[in-house]
């Protein structure tokens, strides 16, 4: 996510290094490659040019202390104009209304609104522990009844069906009719959307909005699109009263503009972003950690939230008195990891929140692994016998080949999984010992395809 604009402003930053002091004409050789990045970045133009002069007038301001470089006093200044740019804290739902507090998705067809709903909605009853209904009022996309239908299934969140016959407004009455009978915290409407802004999707969902009356209207963009995203974001912005905003597809090939532009545009929070197609996939937005993503300082603090979140503490207290009392970390162990590994998201959700020197130590010249192959070694695994589980070392030539066959893989990946395996071992023993660093360094080596 956004690694073309970290990669860009990271360079230019390097150029302060070795200078004695911030002096206009060093600081303006890095602002003009600052510049150059965000505009490849997609960053919208009275943007780029707001944020140059800002970071301009505070670095040539700053005192730098005895205790900090040039280069250092110049990222921290970026980071704080960065920060305030994208809204400076994060800005939850307000939910404080008499239930059911409705929640109006707004956007372009193919932005993620659907999909995000799915989300939102099992984000607000896992983390707001709030019942849920979900609504569709698309009454022209095929299908997009029955996919909001199928996502709140999954989930397992209530659904209140509708139909293409019907007006937008109508299944909107009716969904909050129920939910007001049937005591649900929080009802979300999804919208209809457009390939491009037009006159009749603004009146459907303006009239949408008179109906209901929805404490929060966010509007769901797609980061992907670009300079495209701050035109919708200023139509929607002119038609509808928004209360915030979600940034969807930030996974993607996505330059990252959109996530410093639509505020600025707006001038309404980013509330979410949304990361992949897992249900998973929605976090909080943060404005100081994602600058400091963009400035290749990592997120660490959100990697631990979602830690705490997806780990199953039974589980890893089981572990954790199995190392204590000297016995060996073996395959069983080694396969209920990588399924906790894929529950926060991956190893390349993971990476993307490690700061960048880290991250980049991690797995050179390598992609992150991804789920097919987070499972095709679970599948090794599972092929072989208890014992050989708890006992590698019985794994011969004979069992490998055996293990090979009824995984559906060639014994050369078998051999790479325990040389995996080992380095796992070697870490498990770092960690009770206190070597986290170590152990980050070893996670090159868990890389499927190494």
């Amino acid at each position: 996510m956004l690694d073309q604009l970290t990669e860009r402003l990271t360079g230019a930053l390097k150029t302060l290094r070795g200078q004695a002091r911030l002096s206009e004409s060093n600081i303006q050789d890095v602002l003009r490659e600052v510049r150059i990045a965000l505009l490849e970045a997609d960053v919208a133009l009275p943007v780029v040019k707001e944020f140059v002069d800002t970071v301009r007038r505070e670095a040539l301001g700053q005192a730098v202390l005895s205790s900090l470089t040039p280069g250092q006093a110049f990222i921290g200044v970026v980071h704080q104009v960065l920060t305030r740019l994208m809204g400076e804290q994060n800005e939850g739902l307000n939910l404080a209304t008499q239930p059911p507090a409705v929640i109006l998705m707004a956007g372009l067809q193919g932005a993620g609104k659907t999909t995000t709903a799915g989300k939102l909605a099992k984000w607000l009853k896992e983390q707001q522990k709030k019942k849920v209904l979900l609504v569709s009022c698309d009454i022209y996309r095929p299908a997009a009844i029955e996919q909001l239908q199928i996502l709140s299934q999954s989930i397992e969140v209530d659904f209140f069906p509708s139909f293409a016959h019907q007006a937008p407004e109508e299944i909107a009455l009716a969904a909050l009719d129920h939910a007001r009978h049937h005591y649900h915290d929080v009802l979300i409407v999804d919208t209809a959307g457009r390939l491009a802004i037009d006159e009749a999707m603004m009146q459907e969902i303006q009239r949408l909005h008179q109906t209901i009356h929805p404490v929060e209207t966010l509007f769901v963009v797609d980061a992907m699109q670009g300079q495209d995203a701050v035109n919708t974001a200023r139509a929607f912005g002119e038609a509808l009263p928004l209360t915030g905003i979600i940034l969807t597809k930030l996974d993607g090939d996505a330059r990252g503009g959109a996530a410093l532009s639509v505020r600025h545009v707006t001038q309404r929070p980013i509330k979410f972003i949304g990361v992949g197609e897992k249900l998973t996939g929605l976090e909080a937005f943060h404005p100081e950690r994602m600058a400091s993503r963009i400035l290749g300082m990592g997120d660490v603090l959100s990697l631990i939230e979602e830690a705490q979140r997806s780990v199953d503490k039974t589980e890893a207290e089981k572990l954790a008195k199995k190392l204590k009392k000297g016995q060996s970390f073996d395959l069983e162990d080694f396969k209920s990891q990588l399924q906790q590994m894929r529950k926060a998201g991956g190893i390349g959700a993971m990476m993307d929140k490690l700061p960048a020197q880290l991250s980049r130590g991690l797995a050179p010249g390598t992609a992150a692994p991804d789920d097919h192959a987070l499972r095709r070694i679970e599948g090794i695994i599972n092929a072989m016998t208890p014992l050989e589980r708890r006992r590698p070392e019985l794994l011969k030539a004979s069992r490998k080949r055996r293990i090979a066959l009824g995984s559906g893989v060639q014994v050369q990946e078998v051999n790479r999984l325990l040389a995996q395996f080992e380095q796992m071992q070697k870490m498990m023993k770092m960690l009770s010992q206190g070597g986290m660093t170590k152990m980050m360094r070893g996670m090159r080596n868990l890389m499927p395809g190494r």
